[in-house]
């Protein structure tokens, strides 16, 4: 079967190459799905800079989101069958013609949710659901900043704090985003290129500060943010994209811009900082996928989550896809079609 093999660090332009390689079997809990179509994350991006300690040594096969029709089964596995179209969560491996992955994060979808929409629906929407309404609880009335907000990640975490019935405030990096964000029902639309989003929140707040931080940037942001958060505010990480296009000073200085804290820093004012990573939570809790995956269709049927799709690129286009992303010119969903 054909893979796009990443076979070497650093520029997308030679990073990748479409190879032959073994079509995979699956174990007795595991399901094989024939792609028809695969989803790009940030995480993908920092793989190819190097900056992804989960990933595999090269040359590997990225890709953590996948849509297509269950080619084979396990002997254990119960929730699909061979024919059926699904979507699912890969632990690496998403980016071939064939992808093997636990039954526990696939499910069956209805024949209305076409491929891209199905990978949008696995792996950012189950990010933004787990951040949400797992890692915290949002309720009616609270006040919370999604940072990134016409990525797709960003777009699920409105959709689903509008749904909640939160004051929303968002950041983006355009005009063009920041018109996306009010159509999304963002209150307070934030451009984070002209201004400062920790002083602006201090004046929209009158100096109180936001429940609810979502922080795919890092670095400084992330310093800024917990200086944003009410008493009893939570912050919650979940990605570090400010890290992914400088020189390794630049990436030190990223790192050290987070900050550091002790835990009286944190009880005194009563806040919280939540780091999420959905890799670690499918290797240790797979029911926790299974759940989340589960809820992310119902809302999708009952018309909370409302996926955008930003672009689709033929296979052969990978690497502007890689660069289209990198390059934050995107709105919503990325997904690569075989």
């Amino acid at each position: 079967m054909k893979a796009v093999t990443l076979i070497k660090n650093g520029d997308a332009a030679k990073a990748f190459e479409i190879r032959e390689i073994a079509k995979p079997t699956p174990a007795s809990d595991e399901v094989l799905i024939k792609v028809s179509a695969f989803g790009l994350n940030f995480a993908d991006v920092m793989a190819r800079n190097g900056m992804y300690k989960e990933a595999p040594p090269l040359p590997c096969v990225l890709g953590y989101d996948v849509a297509g029709m269950v080619e084979a089964t396990g002997s254990s596995v119960t929730n699909v069958q061979p024919g059926q179209r699904v979507t699912a969560l890969t632990r690496f491996g998403g980016y071939a013609e064939y992808a093997i992955t636990k039954s526990t994060a696939v499910t069956a979808i209805p024949a209305s949710v076409d491929d891209a929409t199905a990978t949008a629906l696995t792996t950012q929407y189950i990010t933004a659901y787990y951040a949400a309404a797992e890692a915290v609880n949002l309720f009616k009335g609270d006040k919370v900043l999604v940072h990134s907000g016409a990525g797709g990640v960003g777009t699920a975490l409105i959709q689903y704090s509008k749904h909640k019935g939160c004051e929303i405030f968002s950041t983006a990096g355009s005009d063009e985003k920041l018109k996306q964000l009010a159509l999304l029902g963002v209150q307070h639309c934030i451009n984070y290129r002209t201004e400062d989003f920790e002083n602006k929140i201090k004046t929209l707040t009158n100096g109180k500060g936001v429940d609810v931080i979502y922080d795919a940037v890092g670095g400084v942001s992330v310093k800024k943010g917990f200086r944003s958060l009410a008493a009893g505010g939570r912050l919650i990480c979940y990605g570090a994209s400010d890290m992914s296009d400088k020189n390794i000073f630049g990436k030190i200085g990223s790192a050290l811009g987070f900050g550091f804290y002790h835990p009286v820093m944190l009880m005194m004012p009563s806040k919280a900082i939540i780091g999420v990573n959905m890799l670690k939570i499918a290797d240790d809790k797979p029911q926790v996928i299974q759940r989340c995956l589960e809820a992310v269709i119902k809302l999708y049927e009952e018309g909370v989550f409302k996926p955008n799709i930003g672009k689709v690129f033929p296979v052969s286009e990978i690497a502007a896809a890689h660069e289209y992303l990198e390059k934050r010119k995107s709105m919503g969903k990325i997904v690569i079609k075989w």
